[in-house]
């Protein structure tokens, strides 16, 4: 005779301090958990609040404010499937990230994180209490169950407990964020709490957009010896349904679909086209603008915008000076034409001509250097802003990683916007994705199929257009060069030393190390974008601006 307990699992898109839309997430999940005769819905970590919350979580009426929603949903949820919910909890002075189990219209019992990150984009020693570790809950004629908050399955001890103390199943609530590479580091450690404890594990992340951050989503069910039983999708919201039967050797999950992933490049590119969405619908935009210079940083940018919030919603515009090509012209017009987007140009001109000759007695007898370059920038995003506010579209902007990391890029110029989807990623990596968004389509792209950035784009060399026949290559390192050595100097903080040791010249490093370390108050001021790497600059890499530090090595 064999027992049969359903769990559904929620891979779902919260948004952080909505706690009655979460909530409403929630109760809508549970209902067609209700309808499918789940005994248990399995929700993320933090999910009332949305995560992470930073410092939101800690403003007293705020953490009230969630726990009087998670009580009302357990009062509302009263007749049906027990509930798995992650929110804050407050007591003795102390505040814990916990996982808050109701059943029959009362909250039954809490599990409270031990383990609390404290490095990359986690910061939850500063926000929360470490809980005790400890013991499972039970599911009425069903499993006991442990629940491991998200890091506290990175490591053996909560998992071991749990289980020591009777859990015969793993539900680990996650808010774990993308970054590239990450799932099988993920899926590592939870084949090893398998292996370690012999019960079966179902991870349960979720998806959405935060600010720089994206969730993937990605949940599972491990069943012993670290069988894979069930894989959800990537960034998709997702209920699914989970059987588990009671055997001679224990609980054991019935295998279900299980999905492909794809490659690390498409990976990154949905991860930018989520956050983007998520953060324009997150805090109510619904129309964007940028400026479109007939480059590969604005082109690739259009095009995850239009992927993002559909043609209709992007508008480029075009803000020539007497340096603009013609071929820049055509380039830009090509990528409207792909897309179907709003196109308009203003020129710089008239305001260019307005500034110079209000300037002009102050800077007589001097030669024309980057001020006057700076100037066409800042004027650019002057134009930029006013019709921002005017149209209420956001702003974005379009600095890849290697010029925002260089600072490449003009402070309250081509900086300005509002959000920066290509902000972690390098430039040689920005023609990757050009010619794989070229070469590909998804049903979760709202951008027409085929070729949205026209090859002349990706093939010529870059440049600003500020002055006469400029190319990126006169100041920087050609970009293979010049990415090389970030990714040692930043991703993985090797010396100068290192970076000479793999073949670089010394004195092409330490140019780059200067102007990495110069430029950050410019990343200090920089809109935020999507993280996809384990380096993102803001939470990732904290560096002083005032910094007299020089590598001798």
């Amino acid at each position: 005779m064999t027992t049969t307990f359903r769990l559904t699992m929620a891979q779902l898109n919260p948004t952080v301090g909505d706690l009655a839309g979460n909530a409403a997430k929630a109760r809508k999940a549970w209902d067609a958990a209700k309808d499918a005769g789940a005994d248990m819905v399995a929700l993320p970590e933090m999910f009332i609040t949305g995560y992470s919350t930073q410092d939101l979580v800690m403003k007293p009426v705020f953490h009230q404010a969630a726990e009087a929603a998670i009580e009302a949903l357990a009062a509302e949820c009263a007749d049906g499937p027990t509930i798995g919910i992650g929110g804050p909890y407050f007591t003795d002075d102390r505040l814990y990230n916990a996982y808050y189990i109701c059943r029959g219209g009362k909250i039954v019992a809490r599990q409270l994180k031990h383990f609390l990150p404290n490095y990359n984009v986690f910061d939850e020693v500063r926000q929360f209490r470490r809980g005790p570790i400890q013991g499972p809950y039970a599911i009425p004629n069903g499993p006991r169950i442990g629940s491991p908050i998200c890091e506290d399955a990175w490591y053996e001890d909560v998992a071991e407990a749990m289980v020591e103390s009777g859990a015969e199943i793993l539900v680990v609530p996650n808010g774990s964020p993308f970054r590239r590479e990450k799932f099988d580091v993920r899926m590592s450690k939870m084949v090893a709490r398998v292996i370690e404890n012999e019960v079966p594990l179902v991870y349960v992340n979720m998806v959405g957009g935060q600010d720089d951050q994206v969730f993937d989503g990605g949940s599972f069910v491990l069943n012993k010896g670290g069988k894979l039983a069930v894989q959800l999708p990537l960034f998709d919201e997702v209920l699914a349904h989970v059987d588990f039967e009671q055997t001679d050797d224990g609980w054991e999950a019935i295998a279900g679909e299980k999905a492909i992933f794809p490659d690390d490049l498409e990976q990154d590119y949905r991860a930018m086209v989520e956050s983007l969405r998520d953060y324009c619908g997150k805090t109510g935009f619904k129309k964007v603008l940028l400026g479109l210079s007939g480059g590969i940083d604005s082109a690739i940018v259009a095009v995850i915008a239009a992927d993002a919030l559909g043609p209709e919603n992007v508008r480029g515009v075009m803000l020539p000076s007497e340096y603009t090509s013609q071929s820049s012209l055509d380039d830009a017009q090509g990528v409207v034409d792909a897309l179907g987007c709003n196109y308009d140009t203003v020129s710089i001109a008239g305001p260019r001509a307005a500034v110079t000759d209000a300037l002009a007695p102050l800077f007589a007898g001097r030669d024309e250097d980057l001020t006057e370059e700076n100037i066409q920038s800042r004027l650019r995003g002057v134009l930029l802003m006013a019709q921002s506010n005017k149209f209420g579209e956001m702003l974005l902007t379009t600095g890849n990683k290697s010029e925002v990391a260089v600072g490449y890029a003009t402070i309250y110029g081509d900086m300005n916007g509002g959000y920066n989807p290509i902000k972690d990623m390098y430039k040689t990596r920005v023609f990757d994705a050009c010619r794989w968004r070229n070469a590909n389509h998804r049903p979760w792209m709202k951008a027409p199929a085929g070729e949205m950035i026209p090859v002349s784009i990706i093939d010529k060399p870059p440049s600003a257009e500020l002055r006469p026949d400029q190319r990126d290559d006169d100041s920087l390192p050609p970009y293979d060069i010049l990415d090389g050595i970030l990714k040692m100097l930043v991703d993985e903080e090797r010396s100068v030393a290192d970076c000479v040791a793999a073949g670089y010249e010394r004195e092409t490093v330490k140019r780059v190390e200067h102007l990495l370390y110069i430029s950050e108050y410019k990343r200090f001021q920089s809109a935020p974008g999507t993280r996809l790497s384990n380096r993102a600059f803001w939470l990732d890499r904290r560096y002083p601006i005032v910094n007299g530090f020089r590598d001798q090595s």
